[in-house]
């Protein structure tokens, strides 16, 4: 039989179609306007560090430099079974996007408040992928609002858990 025609059983996870990380903070810190989608250049071991190990976002933030995207601050774990050299877990790393995606977010960022947050990282068909949102910081007022909505659902779904 061919492999491509097998079906997956249920609880099974395609490795080509997974979450890498998350910043669940990100959508806590900001009010996300616009999200985007974009690859990543890595090099040698990363795959295989992001593979292993995964990878954290959480203190990473894109910039806009000469026209091209750059993603700082992340950190992709080294590849335990490197035989040499590996890569640099915190190095700066360039972003895929279109110029014309480029031109647009650079524009939008000009605006006041805005800035592009890493939302997840994952694979997307073999290929390592990052979601990026285009967000205004939150002030301490929406944070509230926000954790009150948090606790007002939680609290649904207890009552109707009960009966």
């Amino acid at each position: 039989m061919a492999q491509g025609n097998q079906k997956k059983t249920k609880g099974t996870r395609d490795e080509r179609f997974r979450d890498i990380a998350q910043n669940r903070r990100a959508r806590f810190e900001y009010a996300i306007i616009d999200t985007v989608d974009a690859g990543l250049v890595l090099i040698g071991t990363e795959v295989k560090g992001l593979r292993e190990r995964g990878a954290t976002i959480g203190d990473a933030y894109v910039v806009i430099r000469n026209g091209e995207a750059w993603l700082v601050g992340a950190t992709i774990p080294e590849y335990s079974n490197a035989s040499h050299g590996g890569h640099e877990p915190q190095r700066t790393r360039k972003l895929l996007l279109h110029r014309r995606e480029i031109e647009q977010l650079a524009q939008r960022l000009n605006e006041k408040g805005l800035t592009l947050v890493p939302l997840r990282m994952y694979f997307h068909e073999g290929r390592a992928k990052i979601e990026l949102g285009l967000g205004r910081g939150k002030s301490a007022y929406d944070k509230r609002q926000t954790i009150a909505k948090r606790d007002a659902q939680r609290d649904i779904a207890r009552a109707v858990r009960r009966g």
